[in-house]
């Protein structure tokens, strides 16, 4: 019988949910793609390419929230310091 203990262990609920944070965010990134698409605002190469290797879900919530009502995609990142970028 096979051992399947590493299952149940504590590193593999780690990889587990390590797993579905980077799913997270790599949903809330396309969502902002989508919304900002939705609302024809023209996303710069630099834009898509810092929203897309964001992993921070709270920064990627706030992100996603001010793509409903910006002007312009790059506003969305308006207001956070560069350190949470």
């Amino acid at each position: 019988m096979a051992d399947l203990s590493f299952y149940v262990s504590p590193l593999s609920e780690e990889i587990r949910e390590e797993g579905r944070v980077q799913g997270r965010a790599e949903g809330r990134a396309e969502n902002i793609l989508i919304v900002l698409g939705a609302r024809r605002l023209d996303v710069s190469h630099a834009a898509r390419e810092k929203i897309t290797a964001c992993r921070d879900p709270e920064l990627l919530r706030r992100w996603l929230l001010r793509s409903a009502v910006v002007a312009t995609a790059e506003e969305i990142f308006d207001g956070d310091a560069p350190s949470e970028q």
